[in-house]
């Protein structure tokens, strides 16, 4: 196991909460491109993904775009373009209101379920690979996260 240090080749750092923020987008980076490796053979990127999951925990309820943008781990995604690619790969539907043509509601579709669900498989099959962490190191890298986030 690399440290910080070796990875990046710096050998010092001014101070450990420098230090610590570089680590957590270093690992960030890093989780985002080994997930990226396991969505691949499915044609979904990361934000469509999570468009996915974030549908499918509604389901069968429909959500707007402004539920699904305030839940999105990237709110910063261009969800309007989102949305039209898992359209037109049949993963969602959008439902147009029949008075306000403006108004729309988002479900996830069987297939999109489907394509989740093979996912998951995948994700607990390799889920010591993507995060090499026991469940309490795992717990108690949640509480430190959400405490930066404080």
């Amino acid at each position: 196991m690399a440290t910080l240090e070796q990875e990046i080749k710096q050998s010092k750092f001014d101070n450990e909460l420098l230090k610590a923020n570089i680590n957590v987008l270093f690992t960030a980076n890093f989780l985002y491109n080994k997930i990226t490796g396991y969505l691949k053979p499915y044609a979904v990127t990361h934000e469509q993904f999570n468009v996915l999951r974030i549908l499918n925990g509604s389901f069968p309820k429909c959500m707007c775009q402004k539920e699904i943008l305030s839940r999105m781990i990237a709110p910063n995604s261009n969800l309007t373009l989102i949305i039209k690619k898992l359209v037109s790969k049949n993963l969602i539907q959008v439902i147009h209101s029949t008075t306000d043509k403006r108004e729309y509601q988002i479900n996830i579709t069987e297939a999109g379920i489907a394509l989740l669900q093979e996912i998951e498989i995948v994700f607990k099959q390799n889920e010591f690979k993507i995060n090499n962490l026991s469940v309490s190191e795992s717990f108690h890298l949640n509480a430190l996260l959400d405490k930066m986030r404080d």
